[in-house]
């Protein structure tokens, strides 16, 4: 792997950590819960596909 690869990685994580605590404090309910995650998750496959189409 090349250093920009583990870099992103680690800021990925370092993001994920500061966000996931007020994330499930704020997410009591299942319902809620589920339409935040995939929320999140299309930001996420948004931002993995521009990266993609940059390189």
């Amino acid at each position: 792997m090349e250093i920009n690869q583990i870099m992103s990685a680690i800021f990925l994580i370092a993001v994920l950590a500061l966000i996931l605590p007020s994330f499930l404090s704020t997410n009591k309910k299942l319902k809620q819960f589920v339409g935040n995650l995939s929320i999140w998750t299309i930001i996420v496959l948004v931002i993995i596909v521009v990266i993609y189409l940059i390189r």
